[in-house]
């Protein structure tokens, strides 16, 4: 009788047990191929030996594919979110592999056949899935998490973009992941920065295109202004930019995107 009730409660158990939310397998792979540079604010990705751990790279897609809608829904706020960023960041780099080496920017699938954030090339949550699915239609969809860290959570394979962090994202250290990758983001004085010859504060794009994320009171920001105040250290170099920066006086304009792959030079 107990062998019996044991093995009507295996599926259960297993069900229980069965995703790994540290990411184990996202984490070593991350630990191997992901070269941190530009004193840890910018980062390249080894694609080629991506290339050569590909098996292990769709192991953990296949882990990622095989959870329900119904698991899923079970899970706290911070799972969930980790476990989406985590899809989006392995799911890219599985869709630059199948063009690599013979590709310069993941934009080279097409901007509208092909595009590579609007094909369906993967299953997630029982169902046919895409990149922008995971980005604006949940992570980004208003109510879910408001979060404008996602902005640095996601990485789109280019150069332009938030770097790619060198850790799988987990639950329990989420948010102090975001929001160390953010300061890194803003950092980076290729992507970010005070002008001291305009006294301008010159940004990413990314504060362009989805500067409304911002303006939803996540940790006390309201807008651009806002980010640039609170990170002043990180955007300007002399003690007049940061304290113009402080009192939101300096001129917001946006830098070119480079949406040149991020691969290892």
């Amino acid at each position: 009788m107990l062998a019996v009730l044991m093995l009507a409660g295996a599926p259960a158990l297993a069900a229980a047990q069965g995703f790994d939310h540290s990411h184990a397998a996202w984490e070593t792979l991350l630990g191997k191929h992901v070269k941190v540079i530009s004193n840890g604010n910018a980062s390249q990705v080894d694609y080629k030996g991506f290339v050569q751990d590909r098996g292990a790279l769709q192991g953990y897609l296949k882990a990622l594919s095989s959870v329900t809608a119904e698991e899923y829904n079970a899970w706290n706020k911070a799972q969930k979110f980790a476990f989406l960023a985590n899809a989006y960041n392995a799911f890219t780099i599985e869709k630059i592999l199948t063009r690599y080496p013979n590709l310069k920017s993941i934009r080279d699938f097409g901007t509208y056949l092909g595009n590579p954030w609007k094909d369906r090339f993967f299953t997630l949550l029982g169902r046919p899935q895409n990149l922008d699915g995971i980005e604006h239609d949940t992570l980004r969809a208003p109510g879910v998490f408001d979060d404008p860290r996602v902005h640095v959570a996601v990485n789109c394979a280019s150069i332009g973009c938030p770097m790619l962090g060198a850790h799988a994202f987990t639950a329990e250290k989420l948010d102090a992941q975001l929001d160390e990758l953010f300061k890194r983001f803003l950092a980076d004085r290729s992507r970010n920065r005070y002008n001291p010859q305009t006294r301008a504060l010159e940004v990413s794009r990314i504060f362009e295109w989805y500067g409304k994320d911002f303006e939803k009171g996540h940790k006390g920001l309201s807008s651009v202004a806002d980010v640039g105040a609170r990170y002043a250290d990180q955007l300007a170099e002399t003690s007049e930019g940061k304290a113009l920066l402080r009192e939101k006086k300096a001129t917001l304009t946006f830098l070119e995107y480079d949406w040149s792959l991020n691969d290892v030079k």
